[in-house]
């Protein structure tokens, strides 16, 4: 089955939106083993939808539009759509009282505005895709050749789950063979992608037929490996043996399959071990504890922290020695330890996990250039300390110094401190 996706919106092209709804619907439509053969955004243009549509009709099975399915007068979809269908637009009423009891439900006394009605036009013979997070409903049209339009909404939310709650199971049963296209990502960290080829060796261009795929990141390399041409158990099983062949040649670096973050991985290894942590953070100003608290069910292990941004902070709630903060600087081994053993010591935790350095532009010297990083952890057997070039603007020189603590704690949990 050969499907386009065609996106719409000016704020698309303007690059004010990201395009999220893509990379959602590539993957979904792989996992039916159905693949988009092109992708269009076109903006808010009646004429211009409608010319994309019809030439994707041309060359394709069915097609998937996503946004502008609003109230206002740039959403023109529907219109377009059916313009390229060559039917009317029909007034549905059912559409209309779903309409009027959602501005009631809102406290909304006056009357349901003009606008808002021109959702509950739908091309004629168009079945409803219901929208349970939003107004404006969705619709499947076919034509009498069997070629299809699904018109979804834009908002990435509203758009996954009437994928889900409506045209996944009627492209299922459409797609051809009962084989699917599917991945399966290992995740790594603190390794180069440059190393990765000669630690993979005869793997490192794909396994057991299946092909592989570097994916780069400010917090790592994930390595993707896409099965195609099997039925759905099969290619799961596939996935996971050869996901297990890559983790045991890239130990201690992979730590995670799928799209578990790393944050969850060392929060469940704590929690395992029955470790409760806490942290200090300076240049990265929160962002360690965000990864953390980001996961549901955290506050079993994490106890909370310290944004000890200025030296006093430093000096007052993790008591560093002023001496070592004036001798050898707030980006140091020295003070990154203390800090490490203060968090812990002030929460009253088993791991303290600290963070210290210059993430620029500014601040920089010849001893210590923008990107030197310290980071640190702290438990009741050993304090571990490790200095990093990190490289990047100011954002991504963050990011990695969290993942990299993070990475730290994984390490010390699993007892590979030393590699």
């Amino acid at each position: 089955m050969r499907v386009e996706l065609i996106t719409i919106g000016d704020e698309l092209l303007l690059g004010f939106t990201i395009d999220t709804n893509s990379a959602f619907l590539g993957r979904e439509l792989a996992g039916l083993g159905i693949e988009i053969h092109r992708r269009t955004t076109v903006g808010d243009d009646r004429a211009a939808i409608a010319q994309a549509v019809r030439e994707a009709l041309d060359r394709a099975d069915g097609v998937i539009t996503t946004g502008g399915l609003g109230p206002t007068s740039d959403d023109v979809t529907m219109e377009a759509v059916a313009a390229a269908l060559g039917v009317e637009l029909e007034r549905n009423e059912a559409i209309v009282a779903r309409l009027e009891e959602i501005w009631r439900s809102r406290g909304r006394s006056e009357k349901l505005p003009p606008a808002n009605l021109s959702q509950a036009m739908l091309p004629r013979g168009a079945i409803i895709l219901p929208n349970n997070h939003g107004t404006a409903p969705g619709a499947f049209v076919e034509r009498a050749d069997k070629r299809w339009v699904a018109v979804l909404p834009g908002v990435p939310r509203e758009m996954r789950e009437m994928f889900n709650g409506s045209v996944r199971d009627v492209l299922a049963a459409r797609a051809p063979g009962g084989t699917v296209v599917r991945s399966l990502a290992v995740r790594t960290t603190g390794i180069p992608e440059s190393r990765l080829p000669a630690l993979l060796a005869e793997l490192a261009d794909g396994v057991d037929g299946m092909s592989l795929a570097y994916l780069p990141s400010v917090e790592g390399v994930d390595l993707r490996l896409t099965a195609r041409g099997s039925r759905p158990a099969a290619a799961d099983e596939r996935l996971r043996a050869a996901a297990r062949k890559l983790s045991a040649r890239l130990e201690p670096y992979a730590y995670a399959e799928g799209t578990t973050d790393l944050a969850e991985v060392v929060l469940e290894a704590c929690r395992r071990a029955g470790r409760r942590l806490a942290v200090a953070e300076s240049c990265t100003g929160g962002m360690l504890g965000q990864r953390l608290t980001a996961i549901a069910g955290s506050s079993e292990v994490f106890a909370g922290g310290v944004i000890a941004y200025d030296n006093e902070v430093k000096i007052e709630l993790l008591g560093v020695d002023r001496e070592q903060l004036e001798r050898h600087g707030a980006v140091s081994e020295e003070v990154v330890t203390a800090m490490a053993t203060g968090a812990k010591r002030r929460f009253g935790v088993d791991v303290g996990v600290a963070v210290t350095g210059i993430a620029g532009p500014g601040g920089g010297s010849a001893d210590k250039p923008v990107g030197t990083v310290w980071i640190a952890v702290a438990t009741a057997d050993e304090i571990v300390a490790r200095q990093l070039r990190l490289f990047g603007d100011r954002d991504e020189v963050r990011r990695r110094a969290a993942q990299a603590a993070l990475d730290l704690v994984r390490r010390s949990s699993a007892g590979n401190l030393g590699t």
